[in-house]
């Protein structure tokens, strides 16, 4: 019996257009990918020359406009995005993947009702569900299918998400080794991080403590 649900087209990705891009944290090649699965645009910052490298440094980076842009301290996600951009910049090569996957992939407008939901008293998970989502929306196929088209061998990543490195895995991604990017918590995000740590498995040190980066 034959399924009634569609079947998705092979992932195809394309770099439509590509420059050089210096920047304050380093000289960078900035490349735009499309694809044929969810019709967003998404970029490599690219630093010198990763193609049939191995071992490449790697941040692949949602992106978050609150944080990245607005300067929001609810997030540690500017931070990171800074810190990745100024390590690889400094690095004989290495990448950093902007992922257009906002809010965990729930959006821009259902993140700010996320916002709402938790100035009343919900954590980020509880509020994400409370919406109609998972925890974590987010998927990596078209990021992988991006190191590929960019000749990566395989990655070291940086990211305090152990699922991220498995997701990538499946998806056919060498990851040698998981680089910790560590962000001192403030009395905005402590409650956000908190809950990565606890509930979403991040393995992040809070106050002096570190998780173990169990899910509750």
């Amino acid at each position: 019996m034959r399924s009634s649900l569609p079947e998705l087209e092979p992932l195809r990705v394309s770099i439509e257009s590509e420059a050089a891009l210096p920047s304050e944290f380093g000289d960078f090649r900035i490349f735009v990918f499309s694809n044929n699965r969810d019709g967003k645009e998404h970029l490599a910052m690219v630093h010198k020359d990763v193609f049939g490298a191995h071992d490449v440094v790697t941040r692949v980076h949602s992106e978050c406009l609150t944080g990245d842009v607005m300067g929001s301290l609810r997030c540690d996600c500017r931070l990171q995005l800074e810190r990745s951009l100024r390590h690889v910049g400094s690095l004989p090569r290495g990448i950093v993947l902007y992922m257009r996957q906002e809010g965990r992939g729930i959006g821009l407008t259902n993140k700010i009702r996320a916002y709402r939901l938790q100035e009343q008293g919900m954590d980020t998970v509880e509020a994400n569900l409370a919406l109609g989502f998972q925890d974590d929306q987010r998927d990596y196929t078209i990021a992988a299918a991006m190191l590929r088209a960019l000749g990566v061998r395989s990655i070291c990543l940086m990211t305090n998400n152990p699922d991220k490195v498995r997701k990538l895995e499946r998806e056919g991604i060498v990851v040698r080794q998981r680089m910790p990017i560590q962000i001192a918590a403030n009395p905005h995000n402590r409650r956000y991080l908190a809950t990565k740590a606890a509930r979403s498995g991040h393995l992040l040190e809070i106050d002096g403590e570190v998780s173990t980066g169990a899910s509750a």
